[in-house]
Parts: C-alpha cells; sequence; structure tokens
C-alpha cells in the first residue's frame, strides 16, 4: 500500500508514504487506491480510500490535507485543518503543526516531501514540469524557513514520478528550458521520434534542490508510467482511457 523514502525513514518524530495504487475500494481504471477528488471515480470510494490513507498516516481523516492543485509555485503553510471542499489553490504546503499530515496529488508528476529534524517543520510539493520550472520547490524551501527551518538541515525525498525512459516530449518543450537555462540540454536526450527527446524529470528537480542549498536528497527511482503499481496520466492517454486515478503522497509531525 506504501512506499517509503530510506533517508526519510530514519528521522525521528515523523511518519511519510508514498502511496501505491493498491489497498482501496475504486474499481476499473481507479483500481483501487484512488485519492483523486477531482476524478470521475465515485465520490464515496475516493472518501473511503483517503479514510484508509489518514489511518496509515495515523491522523483522523479530517487531518489528511491535500490541495487545489493547479502546477503553480505557490505554496502554503498549514496551522490547522480544512475541509476538502475549501483546500487552498496551491502546489506546496507546509507545516510544523504536530498531528497535520500534508499532502501533494500525483500521477506522473513528482510528489516532493521535506523534513527538517531540527526545527520540526516538514513540506510537500507537488512538481510537475511546470512547477519544477517556475520555482514550486525553492517556493517550498522559503515557506519553511518562514516557519524556522534551514534548508541546510532539510532532508528532501523526491517519490514515485515519471522517468526519462518513458517521458518524451516536443521541440517546443524543449526550447522551453533552453531559454530558462541552457544548461538544461543536459536533461534531455534524443528520442527514436524526429523532434522529440526525452525528459529527465527526477534529474531537474534534484538538480533544483541543490541548487537551492538542500543538502541530503533521496529518490525513489520508480518510474510511474511504467510500474503498473502506480497511476499514470500519460499511460491512461495511451491507453485511451476516460480518466485516471490519483496518489496523494504525505508527511506528518508526531504528536509529543
Amino acid at each position: 500500500m506504501t512506499l517509503a523514502s530510506t533517508l526519510l525513514s530514519t528521522v525521528s518524530g515523523l511518519r511519510h508514504a508514498f502511496f501505491t495504487r493498491e489497498g482501496g475500494v475504486s474499481q476499473s481504471i481507479y483500481a483501487s487506491l484512488n485519492a483523486g477528488i477531482g476524478s470521475q471515480d465515485d465520490p464515496a470510494h475516493v472518501t473511503e480510500n483517503r479514510r484508509r490513507m489518514a489511518e496509515m498516516m495515523g491522523v483522523a481523516p479530517g487531518n489528511f490535507l491535500s490541495l487545489y492543485q493547479f502546477h503553480s509555485s505557490d505554496a502554503v503553510v498549514a496551522d490547522r485543518a480544512w475541509d476538502v471542499s475549501s483546500r487552498p489553490r496551491a502546489d506546496a504546503i507546509v507545516t510544523r503543526t504536530p498531528g497535520l499530515a500534508i499532502g501533494v496529488t500525483a500521477a506522473d508528476c513528482g510528489p516532493i516531501l521535506f523534513a527538517d529534524p531540527q526545527a520540526r517543520v516538514i513540506g510537500a510539493a507537488h512538481a510537475g514540469w511546470k512547477g519544477a520550472l517556475t520555482g514550486v520547490l525553492e517556493k517550498t524551501i522559503e515557506a519553511m524557513e518562514a516557519l524556522g527551518g534551514r534548508r541546510r538541515d532539510m532532508a528532501v525525498a523526491i517519490g514515485p514520478l515519471i522517468r526519462q525512459q518513458s517521458y518524451e516530449v516536443g521541440a517546443e518543450f524543449v526550447a522551453r528550458f533552453m531559454e530558462a537555462d541552457q544548461d538544461n540540454e543536459r536533461f534531455f536526450v534524443r528520442s527514436e521520434r524526429d523532434g522529440h527527446a526525452m525528459f529527465d524529470l527526477g534529474g531537474f528537480i534534484r538538480m533544483r534542490l541543490e541548487r537551492a542549498g538542500v543538502l541530503t536528497i533521496d529518490d525513489t527511482g520508480i518510474d510511474t508510467y511504467s510500474n503498473e503499481r502506480f497511476f499514470s496520466y500519460r499511460r491512461s492517454v495511451h491507453r485511451e482511457e476516460p480518466d485516471f486515478g490519483r496518489h496523494v503522497h504525505a508527511i506528518v509531525l508526531d504528536v509529543d
């Protein structure tokens, strides 16, 4: 039902989970642990799946928090629970409040979990290509620092995401990254199709974290497209499925 970061597993006083698609009640293309509020799945199934995820995190369902994501670089602070229907519009969430499980939704994009064990501050960021390029990782770090964290003390885990061997992009995509920084060329290799390239999202995320001053980074290395234990937007498109499931990957500070 879950995978863990080797790095974050060594940090005392917190729990985290990269959830797989196993262990829920959803059916068909959503089988089975679909947490996507915005999906076309039965809402009762999504609610039950999220309840099970909250239980795995050791929190009440109302304290299992996620966001209305829109591929931005925006980060918000959680100091209390909010209702699913009024969740903030943002792509990263940070907290220093024990017992609030903060999570981000993903189905190919990069779920990134942060922890500063010294300051007792945690964060979760949704880093697709657009968010990673426009600064969601840096904004997450800055939001954690505003709560007393220090980037050099942070341990960061890169979760399951679409990997380079599965991530074919067009020339306009490459041009956008090259316009931002010519050094981004190293994250692309030639595709078998003319005018296309294969993009290393995981490598790009790691580079942005390192440039931001994060010293300790772990990467699960898992490819959501090729690994059927995970939902994948791109795989669903290639299979011409009408919709796809979503994960929520989360982290929580233990209550003292």
